[in-house]
């Protein structure tokens, strides 16, 4: 969806992913293994884009290459859709349920200003 008014739903953009995929017959591609590898493989992509920047010169390639670097993270995420659907992953509840389970590793008070691996508090 285009208008920045509209808000578009999890369950939006896996039923996009999932007509995509379908009217092109590439389910049968997209089993756990090669769907796991392009998601890692989007994620370099990205990756290539800061390659050798310091971290005041990533935040300049992403003014000048915005639109690349967009693309990069809309790849990622349309594979882990993809990957959600071919597993029947509800990635809502899974991320919820993440966040959950690092919020006792990672407590509030402790982690603060902290990058410390949970192990440390």
């Amino acid at each position: 969806m285009k208008n920045k008014d509209l808000k578009t739903t999890i369950i939006d953009l896996k039923k996009s992913v999932e007509e995509f995929v379908s009217e092109r017959e590439w389910q049968k591609f997209h089993n756990p293994k090669s769907l796991s590898m392009a998601i890692a493989i989007e994620a370099s992509e990205l990756m290539e884009h800061f390659l050798w920047d310091s971290l005041e010169e990533s935040k300049e390639s992403y003014k000048a290459k915005k639109s690349e670097i967009n693309k990069e993270v809309a790849d990622i995420l349309i594979a882990t859709m993809a990957l959600c659907n071919r597993l029947d992953i509800d990635i809502a509840t899974v991320v919820e349920d993440k966040i959950s389970e690092i919020k006792k590793k990672y407590p509030a008070d402790a982690a603060r200003g902290k990058k410390d691996k949970y192990t440390a508090y």
